[in-house]
């Protein structure tokens, strides 16, 4: 007899298969009836309730309702050879006409998501030809509609992918799992996937296992102190850029000089940067200086705090402590002071 999940499994259909069962606490007792009545039938190559219950020490009404649940989840069958018999099926035969039935449900939902995305594109030229579109730009206004467009772009995708993605930490673990996700079914098909985050993404544990997990798969990415802004490009056909009002929307960009223009930008960022790789594994002192010789770069281009923390992609308070921290070092008690400070201490060289 098998044993294991398998029968597991079994007899909870079998449980669910019956009619007239007792309450669900109960389900457990009857599933065991119907275990030892199948144990019996197998060693004894025959469907006897009297006999079985008499052996099993069951109630003869409950060996029988048992028995007719064996039967309904297709455990005992009328023998072959001779049909006024019953006798024991093995657990995968059982269970492969419904697994059968399961896997044709399977395929016809695939069919008609097929059909609905072919439907989907028969429109989409057209869309993408609305008005403001004509001139290789296209404004998606809400995250919804992002979202569906970018989904449907990663799963016509062919060769390669672009991303840079700023903001250090500030990615919710479960984007990142949906990430993983999509990246996951871009990197099986054989597509290229390059990303960019900023240096302090080495900090964010959630970004750290994305990167190892997508890493594993065949992902490549890279971190720098600095980045251009977000963007993320298919085949260098078609980039997403944030719009400038901030909200979740995107302007698709399609037309073939600026698309090659904006990949040229993300191919030198991309020479220039650092393989990702986490802060411990760098050395924290390390990580911590880079940062910090850059913030007083910026600080000494003239730039705020808010603007330091953008390009940073660092949140304000963040980025004002690390501020207050390099003045205490360099004991300089204004931003000036701590300019010449660091200028005298060569901080501020390239």
């Amino acid at each position: 007899m098998k044993q294991g999940g398998e029968m597991v499994e079994i007899r909870q259909e079998v449980v669910r298969r019956g009619e007239g069962g007792g309450p669900e606490t109960g389900e457990t007792d009857a599933g065991e009836t119907e275990l030892a009545l199948y144990a019996w039938v197998v060693d004894h190559q025959r469907v006897d309730v009297p006999a079985a219950a008499a052996d099993l020490g069951l109630d003869p009404e409950e060996t029988a309702a048992a028995l007719d649940r064996l039967r309904g989840a297709g455990l005992i069958r009328p023998a072959s050879g001779d049909p006024a018999q019953e006798c024991a099926v093995a657990p995968e035969a059982a269970t492969a006409p419904r697994i059968a039935a399961l896997e044709a449900g399977i395929r016809e939902q695939q069919l008609r998501i097929a059909r609905i995305q072919a439907d989907a594109e028969r429109f989409a030229s057209a869309y993408r030809h609305r008005a403001g579109s004509s001139s290789g730009l296209e404004v998606i206004p809400t995250l919804p509609e992002v979202r569906t467009l970018l989904t449907r772009m990663s799963a016509h995708c062919r060769e390669e992918v672009l991303a840079s993605q700023p903001g250090g930490g500030s990615r919710v673990p479960e984007a990142m799992e949906e990430a993983l996700l999509r990246d996951r079914a871009l990197l099986e098909r054989g597509v290229q996937l390059r990303t960019l985050y900023h240096h302090t993404a080495r900090f964010h544990g959630p970004s750290q296992a994305y990167v190892a997990a997508a890493s594993a798969l065949g992902g490549q990415y890279r971190t720098s102190h600095e980045l251009f802004g977000r963007i993320i490009v298919f085949d260098r056909e078609t980039a997403f850029l944030p719009t400038a009002d901030d909200s979740w929307g995107a302007v698709v960009v399609r037309e073939a000089n600026t698309v090659a223009y904006l990949c040229r930008l993300f191919d030198q960022t991309w020479e220039a940067a650092t393989p990702f790789s986490n802060a411990a594994d760098d050395g924290l002192a390390k990580v911590s200086g880079e940062l910090d010789r850059t913030i007083l770069r910026l600080l000494a281009a003239g730039l705020k705090d808010e603007a330091v923390a953008r390009r940073l992609g660092m949140a304000l308070r963040t980025t004002r402590r690390h501020i207050a921290d390099i003045m205490d070092q360099l004991s300089a008690e204004s931003r000036f002071q701590a300019g010449v400070a660091a200028a005298r201490q060569g901080l501020l060289e390239d």
